[in-house]
């Protein structure tokens, strides 16, 4: 799962996926702006057809808590 959510983020954000781990900051570690952040939701959610509630996003700080989120 980490390396498809890496994939996902690399398509929106000019990182290097090796840097990105579940500890990763999306915002000081990675760089993602609010539309990154949007962008990135969008497609987490056509890739793992879901539905990430508009309540839960904003407490998500890392790559970990993305898992998190579509674990449940």
């Amino acid at each position: 799962m980490l390396e498809r959510i890496t994939d996902i983020i690399c398509e929106y954000v000019d990182i290097d996926p090796a840097l990105i781990t579940e500890a990763s900051n999306l915002r000081t570690d990675i760089g993602a702006t609010s539309f990154d952040l949007m962008n990135i939701a969008m497609a987490l959610e056509n890739e793992y057809k879901v539905s990430l509630p508009n309540s839960e996003l904003p407490r998500v700080k890392t790559v970990g808590d993305i898992i998190a989120l579509l674990s449940k």
